[in-house]
């Protein structure tokens, strides 16, 4: 387990989003800073490039292309930052990730989140991780396998989350 000794008040964007880059520079294809579209929070995405079939070691994943985006938004009102943190399968239009933000409410603060394209089709209730943002992308890299594998289809669409596999979440 990594430990991060860092006053979060201090935290810059554009450094958290460079050190978010290094680090998964190391584990993906490719990993970079871009700024976020408007329709995005926060200022700053990393976008990394992933192999599936790699990251899941299952040479049978239906798909071989994939990215994970993350994000952070550090000056919020909250006690804690905004953030996202999601899976994208451009080619079967799956984006799975958890969102740190004020969208769900009734959820608490953090919720996992399946769309269909940009259709939203199931939100859970997710684990609130107050740490600092590196921390919270490790202990989110260590859960993404198992967050892919709960998705659950119907027609060859994502339609929701197997609540079975969301239990160790």
């Amino acid at each position: 387990m990594v430990v991060f000794l860092a006053n979060r008040a201090n935290l810059q964007n554009k450094r958290l989003h460079d050190r978010i880059q290094n680090r998964l520079s190391g584990e993906f294809e490719t990993a970079r800073r871009r700024r976020a579209e408007p329709r995005e929070g926060g200022p700053y995405r990393v976008v990394a490039e992933v192999d599936p079939r790699q990251f899941r070691g299952d040479d049978e994943y239906p798909v071989t292309a994939a990215r994970v985006e993350i994000g952070f938004q550090l000056q919020t009102g909250e006690a804690h930052e905004y953030y996202w943190f999601n899976w994208i399968e451009p080619d079967r239009s799956l984006l799975v990730g958890w969102h740190q933000d004020d969208t769900h409410d009734a959820l608490g603060p953090v919720h996992l989140q399946v769309n269909d394209g940009a259709t939203p089709v199931a939100h859970e209730p997710a684990e609130f991780i107050d740490s600092y943002p590196l921390d919270v992308v490790e202990r989110r890299l260590d859960s993404l396998r198992d967050a892919v594998l709960a998705v659950e289809w119907g027609q060859g669409r994502p339609v929701g989350f197997d609540s079975a596999a969301m239990e160790s979440e």
